[in-house]
Protein backbone atom coordinates (compact mmCIF):
# COMPACT_ATOMS: atom_id res chain seq x y z
CA UNK A 1 0.00 0.00 0.00
CA UNK A 2 1.47 3.37 -0.94
CA UNK A 3 1.10 6.51 1.24
CA UNK A 4 -1.83 7.77 -0.86
CA UNK A 5 -3.87 4.74 0.24
CA UNK A 6 -3.24 5.25 3.97
CA UNK A 7 -6.35 5.63 6.12
CA UNK A 8 -7.24 9.29 6.77
CA UNK A 9 -6.24 9.15 10.44
CA UNK A 10 -2.67 8.24 9.46
CA UNK A 11 -2.32 11.00 6.89
CA UNK A 12 -2.47 13.90 9.36
CA UNK A 13 -2.81 14.55 13.05
CA UNK A 14 -6.11 15.97 14.30
CA UNK A 15 -5.47 19.55 15.39
CA UNK A 16 -7.15 22.02 17.72
CA UNK A 17 -8.43 23.82 14.62
CA UNK A 18 -10.09 20.62 13.38
CA UNK A 19 -11.89 20.22 16.70
CA UNK A 20 -12.85 23.91 16.77
CA UNK A 21 -14.36 23.79 13.26
CA UNK A 22 -16.31 20.63 14.06
CA UNK A 23 -17.62 22.11 17.31
CA UNK A 24 -18.34 25.57 15.90
CA UNK A 25 -16.23 27.37 18.50
CA UNK A 26 -12.91 29.21 18.47
CA UNK A 27 -9.56 27.47 18.60
CA UNK A 28 -8.73 29.25 21.88
CA UNK A 29 -11.94 27.93 23.44
CA UNK A 30 -11.01 24.37 22.49
CA UNK A 31 -7.48 24.87 23.82
CA UNK A 32 -8.78 26.11 27.15
CA UNK A 33 -11.32 23.29 27.52
CA UNK A 34 -8.81 20.55 26.67
CA UNK A 35 -5.97 21.94 28.81
CA UNK A 36 -5.80 19.38 31.64
CA UNK A 37 -3.92 21.80 33.89
CA UNK A 38 -6.95 24.11 34.12
CA UNK A 39 -10.08 23.44 36.24
CA UNK A 40 -12.38 21.08 34.36
CA UNK A 41 -15.47 22.84 33.00
CA UNK A 42 -18.77 20.95 32.96
CA UNK A 43 -20.64 23.41 30.71
CA UNK A 44 -22.59 22.03 27.77
CA UNK A 45 -20.05 23.56 25.37
CA UNK A 46 -17.14 21.94 27.20
CA UNK A 47 -18.86 18.54 27.21
CA UNK A 48 -19.59 18.83 23.49
CA UNK A 49 -16.01 19.86 22.67
CA UNK A 50 -14.60 16.91 24.64
CA UNK A 51 -16.97 14.50 22.89
CA UNK A 52 -16.01 15.81 19.45
CA UNK A 53 -12.29 15.73 20.32
CA UNK A 54 -12.63 12.10 21.40
CA UNK A 55 -14.61 11.19 18.28
CA UNK A 56 -12.02 12.80 15.99
CA UNK A 57 -9.16 11.15 17.88
CA UNK A 58 -7.54 14.39 19.04
CA UNK A 59 -4.37 13.91 21.12
CA UNK A 60 -2.83 16.85 22.94
CA UNK A 61 0.67 17.64 21.67
CA UNK A 62 2.47 18.16 24.97
CA UNK A 63 5.83 18.94 23.35
CA UNK A 64 4.37 21.64 21.11
CA UNK A 65 2.46 23.32 23.93
CA UNK A 66 5.56 23.20 26.12
CA UNK A 67 7.64 24.90 23.45
CA UNK A 68 5.06 27.65 23.09
CA UNK A 69 5.20 28.28 26.84
CA UNK A 70 8.99 28.05 26.99
CA UNK A 71 9.14 24.96 29.23
CA UNK A 72 9.36 21.20 28.91
CA UNK A 73 6.78 20.09 31.51
CA UNK A 74 9.47 17.94 33.16
CA UNK A 75 10.56 18.02 36.80
CA UNK A 76 13.93 16.81 38.06
CA UNK A 77 13.74 14.83 41.32
CA UNK A 78 17.00 14.29 43.21
CA UNK A 79 17.07 11.50 45.84
CA UNK A 80 19.93 9.83 47.72
CA UNK A 81 19.21 6.35 46.33
CA UNK A 82 16.28 4.33 44.99
CA UNK A 83 17.39 1.20 46.85
CA UNK A 84 16.02 3.02 49.92
CA UNK A 85 12.31 2.16 49.91
CA UNK A 86 11.43 5.54 51.43
CA UNK A 87 12.98 7.37 48.51
CA UNK A 88 11.45 4.98 45.98
CA UNK A 89 8.02 5.63 47.50
CA UNK A 90 8.62 9.38 47.46
CA UNK A 91 9.67 9.34 43.80
CA UNK A 92 6.66 7.21 42.89
CA UNK A 93 4.42 9.78 44.58
CA UNK A 94 6.09 12.53 42.57
CA UNK A 95 5.73 10.56 39.37
CA UNK A 96 2.00 10.07 39.94
CA UNK A 97 1.49 13.72 40.90
CA UNK A 98 3.36 14.86 37.78
CA UNK A 99 1.29 12.59 35.55
CA UNK A 100 -1.94 14.02 36.95
CA UNK A 101 -0.77 17.56 36.11
CA UNK A 102 0.54 16.78 32.62
CA UNK A 103 4.19 16.73 33.71
CA UNK A 104 6.90 14.09 33.68
CA UNK A 105 9.33 13.34 36.52
CA UNK A 106 12.98 12.49 35.91
CA UNK A 107 14.95 11.04 38.83
CA UNK A 108 18.65 11.29 39.65
CA UNK A 109 20.39 9.51 42.54
CA UNK A 110 23.43 10.90 44.35
CA UNK A 111 24.32 8.53 47.19
CA UNK A 112 23.57 11.43 49.56
CA UNK A 113 26.87 13.06 48.61
CA UNK A 114 26.82 16.90 48.38
CA UNK A 115 29.20 17.00 45.42
CA UNK A 116 27.02 14.50 43.56
CA UNK A 117 23.94 16.62 44.35
CA UNK A 118 25.47 19.52 42.46
CA UNK A 119 26.45 17.36 39.52
CA UNK A 120 22.99 15.80 39.31
CA UNK A 121 21.28 19.19 39.45
CA UNK A 122 23.50 20.54 36.68
CA UNK A 123 22.83 17.51 34.49
CA UNK A 124 19.07 17.75 34.96
CA UNK A 125 19.08 21.48 34.22
CA UNK A 126 21.11 20.90 31.06
CA UNK A 127 18.37 18.52 29.95
CA UNK A 128 15.83 21.31 30.27
CA UNK A 129 13.83 20.42 33.39
CA UNK A 130 11.54 23.23 34.54
CA UNK A 131 12.53 22.89 38.18
CA UNK A 132 14.11 20.68 40.81
CA UNK A 133 12.75 18.79 43.81
CA UNK A 134 15.52 17.74 46.18
CA UNK A 135 15.27 15.24 49.04
CA UNK A 136 18.99 15.45 49.77
CA UNK A 137 19.20 18.78 51.61
CA UNK A 138 21.62 19.01 54.52
CA UNK A 139 21.43 21.31 57.50
CA UNK A 140 23.81 24.21 56.84
CA UNK A 141 24.26 23.44 53.13
CA UNK A 142 24.01 26.55 50.95
CA UNK A 143 23.36 24.73 47.65
CA UNK A 144 19.61 25.50 47.58
CA UNK A 145 20.47 29.19 48.07
CA UNK A 146 22.92 28.98 45.17
CA UNK A 147 20.18 27.57 42.95
CA UNK A 148 17.77 30.32 44.02
CA UNK A 149 20.39 32.96 43.25
CA UNK A 150 20.68 31.50 39.74
CA UNK A 151 16.91 31.73 39.32
CA UNK A 152 16.43 27.95 39.34
CA UNK A 153 13.00 26.91 40.70
CA UNK A 154 13.78 24.51 43.55
CA UNK A 155 11.77 22.89 46.33
CA UNK A 156 12.98 20.60 49.09
CA UNK A 157 11.07 17.46 50.09
CA UNK A 158 11.22 15.32 53.26
CA UNK A 159 14.19 17.40 54.43
CA UNK A 160 14.41 21.18 54.77
CA UNK A 161 17.09 23.79 55.40
CA UNK A 162 14.53 25.95 57.19
CA UNK A 163 14.10 28.68 54.56
CA UNK A 164 14.00 27.22 51.04
CA UNK A 165 10.41 26.33 49.99
CA UNK A 166 9.91 22.83 51.38
CA UNK A 167 7.33 20.07 51.73
CA UNK A 168 8.00 17.88 54.75
CA UNK A 169 6.32 15.81 57.43
CA UNK A 170 6.13 17.06 61.01
CA UNK A 171 9.15 15.04 62.12
CA UNK A 172 9.20 16.44 65.63
CA UNK A 173 5.58 15.35 66.11
CA UNK A 174 6.37 11.93 64.63
CA UNK A 175 9.29 11.42 67.00
CA UNK A 176 7.12 12.53 69.90
CA UNK A 177 4.32 10.11 68.96
CA UNK A 178 6.74 7.18 68.73
CA UNK A 179 8.36 7.92 72.09
CA UNK A 180 5.07 8.74 73.80
CA UNK A 181 3.73 5.37 72.66
CA UNK A 182 6.62 3.59 74.38
CA UNK A 183 6.25 5.71 77.52
CA UNK A 184 2.54 4.90 77.65
CA UNK A 185 3.49 1.21 77.62
CA UNK A 186 5.55 1.78 80.77
CA UNK A 187 9.03 1.98 79.21
CA UNK A 188 11.50 4.39 80.80
CA UNK A 189 14.83 3.20 79.41
CA UNK A 190 14.24 4.06 75.74
CA UNK A 191 17.17 4.00 73.34
CA UNK A 192 17.22 6.12 70.20
CA UNK A 193 18.79 5.20 66.86
CA UNK A 194 18.98 8.81 65.75
CA UNK A 195 19.93 8.80 62.07
CA UNK A 196 22.44 11.27 60.59
CA UNK A 197 22.72 14.68 62.26
CA UNK A 198 22.91 16.50 58.89
CA UNK A 199 19.30 15.57 57.95
CA UNK A 200 16.49 17.77 59.27
CA UNK A 201 14.21 14.73 59.28
CA UNK A 202 16.31 12.79 61.79
CA UNK A 203 17.03 15.96 63.78
CA UNK A 204 13.29 16.66 64.11
CA UNK A 205 12.52 13.08 65.18
CA UNK A 206 15.28 13.28 67.78
CA UNK A 207 13.77 16.51 69.11
CA UNK A 208 10.40 14.78 69.40
CA UNK A 209 12.02 11.97 71.39
CA UNK A 210 13.66 14.47 73.71
CA UNK A 211 10.40 16.40 74.18
CA UNK A 212 8.46 13.28 75.16
CA UNK A 213 11.17 12.14 77.57
CA UNK A 214 11.36 15.58 79.17
CA UNK A 215 7.58 15.72 79.59
CA UNK A 216 7.71 12.32 81.32
CA UNK A 217 10.33 13.67 83.74
CA UNK A 218 13.02 11.28 82.53
CA UNK A 219 16.60 12.50 82.49
CA UNK A 220 18.10 12.23 79.02
CA UNK A 221 21.06 9.88 78.90
CA UNK A 222 23.32 10.84 75.94
CA UNK A 223 24.57 7.25 75.90
CA UNK A 224 21.12 6.07 74.85
CA UNK A 225 21.19 8.23 71.70
CA UNK A 226 23.26 6.64 68.92
CA UNK A 227 23.79 8.41 65.58
CA UNK A 228 23.53 6.27 62.45
CA UNK A 229 22.97 6.44 58.73
CA UNK A 230 19.56 5.50 57.29
CA UNK A 231 20.83 2.02 56.33
CA UNK A 232 20.01 -1.45 57.67
CA UNK A 233 23.60 -2.30 58.67
CA UNK A 234 23.95 0.97 60.55
CA UNK A 235 20.76 0.23 62.46
CA UNK A 236 22.10 -3.18 63.46
CA UNK A 237 25.37 -1.67 64.69
CA UNK A 238 23.52 1.01 66.67
CA UNK A 239 21.25 -1.56 68.32
CA UNK A 240 24.27 -3.58 69.47
CA UNK A 241 25.78 -0.43 70.99
CA UNK A 242 22.54 0.27 72.87
CA UNK A 243 22.16 -3.29 74.15
CA UNK A 244 25.70 -3.24 75.60
CA UNK A 245 24.62 -0.49 78.01
CA UNK A 246 24.05 -1.38 81.65
CA UNK A 247 21.21 -1.31 82.27
CA UNK A 248 20.15 -1.96 78.69
CA UNK A 249 17.11 -0.24 77.15
CA UNK A 250 13.76 -1.99 77.34
CA UNK A 251 12.68 -0.21 74.13
CA UNK A 252 14.28 1.31 71.04
CA UNK A 253 12.95 4.01 68.72
CA UNK A 254 14.67 4.00 65.33
CA UNK A 255 14.05 7.13 63.26
CA UNK A 256 13.85 5.13 60.02
CA UNK A 257 12.32 1.74 59.15
CA UNK A 258 15.55 0.52 57.56
CA UNK A 259 17.48 1.11 60.77
CA UNK A 260 14.63 -0.51 62.72
CA UNK A 261 14.89 -3.61 60.50
CA UNK A 262 18.63 -3.65 61.15
CA UNK A 263 17.98 -3.31 64.87
CA UNK A 264 15.50 -6.20 64.72
CA UNK A 265 18.11 -8.47 63.13
CA UNK A 266 20.72 -7.48 65.72
CA UNK A 267 18.35 -8.13 68.61
CA UNK A 268 17.55 -11.59 67.24
CA UNK A 269 21.27 -12.27 66.83
CA UNK A 270 21.76 -11.36 70.50
CA UNK A 271 19.06 -13.88 71.47
CA UNK A 272 16.52 -11.21 72.40
CA UNK A 273 12.84 -11.38 71.52
CA UNK A 274 10.78 -8.45 70.19
CA UNK A 275 8.67 -7.32 71.95
CA UNK A 276 9.08 -9.68 74.96
CA UNK A 277 12.59 -8.43 75.79
CA UNK A 278 12.76 -5.20 73.81
CA UNK A 279 10.02 -3.14 72.17
CA UNK A 280 10.87 -1.54 68.83
CA UNK A 281 9.40 1.37 66.84
CA UNK A 282 10.39 2.44 63.32
CA UNK A 283 9.52 5.39 61.12
CA UNK A 284 7.99 5.93 57.62
CA UNK A 285 5.84 2.76 57.59
CA UNK A 286 7.25 1.28 54.40
CA UNK A 287 5.15 -1.67 53.12
CA UNK A 288 7.44 -4.49 54.26
CA UNK A 289 7.30 -3.63 57.98
CA UNK A 290 3.69 -4.76 58.34
CA UNK A 291 4.66 -8.16 56.86
CA UNK A 292 7.70 -8.96 59.00
CA UNK A 293 7.50 -12.05 61.26
CA UNK A 294 6.96 -9.51 64.03
CA UNK A 295 5.03 -6.66 62.35
CA UNK A 296 6.72 -3.37 63.20
CA UNK A 297 5.09 -0.44 64.96
CA UNK A 298 5.96 2.57 62.81
CA UNK A 299 5.12 6.21 62.13
CA UNK A 300 3.36 6.62 58.78
CA UNK A 301 4.38 9.52 56.53
CA UNK A 302 1.90 10.78 53.86
CA UNK A 303 4.19 10.72 50.83
CA UNK A 304 1.44 11.61 48.33
CA UNK A 305 0.53 14.71 50.31
CA UNK A 306 4.19 15.75 50.51
CA UNK A 307 4.65 15.27 46.74
CA UNK A 308 1.51 17.22 45.84
CA UNK A 309 2.46 20.11 48.10
CA UNK A 310 6.02 20.19 46.71
CA UNK A 311 4.80 20.39 43.11
CA UNK A 312 2.34 23.12 44.03
CA UNK A 313 5.15 25.12 45.65
CA UNK A 314 7.30 24.58 42.58
CA UNK A 315 4.56 25.72 40.20
CA UNK A 316 3.13 28.64 42.17
CA UNK A 317 5.57 29.46 44.95
CA UNK A 318 4.55 30.02 48.58
CA UNK A 319 1.45 32.14 49.13
CA UNK A 320 3.13 33.82 52.11
CA UNK A 321 6.18 33.54 54.32
CA UNK A 322 4.19 31.25 56.58
CA UNK A 323 3.46 29.01 53.57
CA UNK A 324 7.14 28.61 52.68
CA UNK A 325 7.44 25.29 54.51
CA UNK A 326 4.40 23.02 54.21
CA UNK A 327 4.10 20.37 56.89
CA UNK A 328 2.14 17.12 56.64
CA UNK A 329 0.96 15.24 59.72
CA UNK A 330 2.38 11.76 60.45
CA UNK A 331 0.41 8.98 62.14
CA UNK A 332 1.52 6.31 64.61
CA UNK A 333 0.63 2.76 63.46
CA UNK A 334 0.88 0.38 66.46
CA UNK A 335 1.70 -3.27 65.69
CA UNK A 336 3.12 -6.31 67.46
CA UNK A 337 6.71 -5.06 67.94
CA UNK A 338 5.72 -2.99 71.00
CA UNK A 339 4.30 -4.23 74.31
CA UNK A 340 4.10 -3.27 77.95
CA UNK A 341 7.37 -3.43 79.79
Amino acid sequence: MDRGDDPPERQSRVTLLDVAEAAGVSKSTVSRILDERLPRSESETAKRVRQIAAKLGYLRDVSASSLRRGNTMTIGVIVPRLTDTVMAMLYESFSHACTRSGRFAIVATTGDEPRADRAAAQTLLQRGVDGLVMSTARIGDDFPEELAARGVPCVLALRTDGHTPSSVADDRLGGYLATRHLLDLGHRRIGLIAGPSYASSSAGRTQGYQQAMNEAGIDLDPGRIVESTFGIDSGADAAEVLMRLSPAPTAIFAVNDNTAIGALSALQRLGLSVPRDVSLVGYNDIPIVSRLPTPLTSVRVPFDQIANAALDLLAHGPASEHDRIRVATPTLIPRQSTARV
